[in-house]
């Protein structure tokens, strides 16, 4: 899997001199995502679908936000199913996740982690997969990204954002963590979320608004820990351990949706004996160990929490009724 390029977020002569040189790429990528955009009918699904997405490369938390959402929703009575790609999987589905049967190599970590709190359905063709949640009586389709993908007709539309730190160099992939310029996105969401206390409103450009954090749920005990991840921004990861008292003694960031090897892992546990700490990495990246590896790793698990959850549910329910 990919790791974000080091000119991304960098702000040296050398890093523009790269973004640049990537820019006719850029372009073109950006100009076959507007012409797919015009030249695609979407699809119109029985069930409302709600889309949660970002304008940049991974790491604001929308699988978190989506689990937040359906629980909320159910409260409500109401059947939720997610749809997601299956980032990672080689199953192109439609396929409804079965955690007994399937794995992270199967349907990927967030279809995994997804499918812990509703029927989770993996579709490359995301028609396809709406068209099986409907069969499968699903009341509303929660779509875990999707937001650059025009095939369906979205009910409502949820941006999430981090700020700045989430633009890097502001340029569009590959030459920066953008898939779209970000106003371009902001036009299209329904609901803008932020999801650090560094992002400022002033985005939402007159849109609904409203702030959402990741909390520690359930978390271990703090102990000396040397921390793991392949998550889009491990850096948020390691914050949070350490805002929760854990003590890092070292940090090891591998690739978005890194399949750990058997390497991998004995060399974490040789540098964990040398700390005389214990692994601890996030949920995201425990489903991805084989059940071998997994003994004496603690994992880190989180929930999203909105700061206006009363906007946030009234909005939701205001879109599946008007879409009924």
């Amino acid at each position: 899997m990919m790791r974000e390029p080091w000119f991304w977020r960098s702000k040296s002569n050398a890093a523009h001199l790269v973004a640049r040189a990537l820019s006719p790429l850029s372009y073109i990528y950006d100009i076959a995502q507007r012409a797919r955009w015009k030249l695609t009918a979407p699809y119109t699904a029985p069930a409302p679908v709600i889309c949660i997405g970002n304008a940049s490369l991974g790491g604001e938390g929308k699988t978190p936000f989506a689990i937040m959402l359906s629980e909320m929703l159910m409260r409500d009575g109401l059947n939720c199913q997610f749809l997601t790609r299956g980032y990672g999987g080689k199953l192109p589905g439609p396929v409804l996740v079965d955690r007994k049967i399937h794995g992270p190599i199967d349907v990927g970590d967030e279809a995994l982690l997804l499918s812990r709190s509703g029927p989770t359905w993996v579709a490359r063709n995301r028609v396809a997969g709406a068209q099986a949640a409907t069969n499968n009586n699903a009341d509303v389709i929660l779509m875990d990204d999707g937001f650059q993908n025009p095939t369906i007709q979205k009910t409502l539309s949820i941006l999430l954002y981090g700020g700045e730190a989430t633009t890097g160099n502001n340029r569009i992939f590959p030459a920066g963590p953008l898939r779209e310029p970000l106003l371009r996105a902001v036009s299209r969401a329904d609901l803008i979320v932020l999801t650090s206390d560094k992002a400022s409103t002033e985005i939402a450009a007159g849109k609904p608004l409203i702030r959402a954090t990741i909390e520690p749920a359930n978390a271990p005990t703090p102990k000396k820990v040397v921390a793991f991840s392949g998550i889009g921004k491990p850096a948020k990861f390691f914050d949070l351990l350490t805002s929760t008292g854990f003590e890092i003694a070292k940090k090891i960031a591998f690739p978005d949706h890194h399949f750990f090897s058997d390497h991998d892992i004995k060399a974490l546990r040789e540098l964990a004996k040398q700390n005389e700490a214990t692994l601890i990495t996030t949920e995201k990246d425990f489903v991805r160990l084989s059940s071998d590896m997994r003994d004496d790793i603690l994992t880190f698990p989180v929930a999203m929490r909105a700061n206006e959850p009363g906007i946030l549910h009234r909005l939701v329910m205001q879109s599946i009724g008007d879409a009924a």
